[in-house]
């Protein structure tokens, strides 16, 4: 069994408390697979194994309890930590696009980095809390983002739950991997509508 197959398991088992347990180390930097567990806790939130609401609050808390985590290292530890941090989990390459992403795009890259370019949200953490990014502005940011982040996926895990096998019974993640590309079209989908619908600038005749 790999690592997502173990962890699908332990979270038929355990519920919520592992879910958020998982959620908070993922945003402080170790790559595991949390959008699967999220879109699993939406099929189980589906069939009534878990509360829809627990684990929409629960994930979204625990998201942003790690996301803070990772600032207040960068906010007290400072650039050199951060960048040993950093190595652990992708290296000094990641933090530096990290921080061109978070100068360019402010507020927004650390909104995007919650839901839509997540690999590189632990190291905007990292890098808003070493360049002094404003604390209370960093954290609604997070909370928006994150809330996005998991209601979008928690939701299509609820959405497709029916034309998904029980996820005890899975033994390849080819069928997550399917559903993650589904995810990723339906985001690619909904952000050209918004910038189609986007009102064109008037320009006198």
């Amino acid at each position: 069994m790999n690592l997502g197959e173990q962890l699908l398991g332990a979270l038929a088992m355990y519920g919520v408390p592992l879910l958020c347990g998982v959620t908070l180390i993922a945003s402080v930097g170790p790559p595991l697979p949390i959008t699967l567990l999220l879109i699993a806790a939406g099929s189980f939130a589906d069939h009534g194994e878990m509360n829809l609401w627990a684990v929409i609050i629960g994930a979204t808390l625990a998201s942003v309890a790690g996301d803070n985590l990772g600032f207040a290292i960068g906010r007290w530890g400072g650039r050199r930590l951060a960048a040993r941090i950093s190595r652990w989990f992708g290296g000094e390459e990641k933090l530096a696009n990290a921080e061109a992403r978070a100068k360019k795009w402010g507020g927004g890259g650390i909104f995007l980095t919650r839901w839509l370019i997540t690999p590189l949200g632990p190291f905007v953490n990292l890098v808003s809390g070493f360049a002094g990014y404003p604390w209370h502005r960093f954290l609604i940011w997070d909370v928006l983002g994150e809330l996005l982040w998991v209601v979008l996926y928690v939701m299509m895990g609820d959405l497709f739950s029916h034309q998904v096998e029980a996820l005890g019974s899975v033994t390849s993640s080819a069928t997550w991997a399917a559903v993650a590309l589904l995810v990723s079209c339906f985001i690619a989908w909904k952000l050209y509508r918004l910038r189609s619908n986007k009102p064109k600038a008037y320009s006198a005749s």
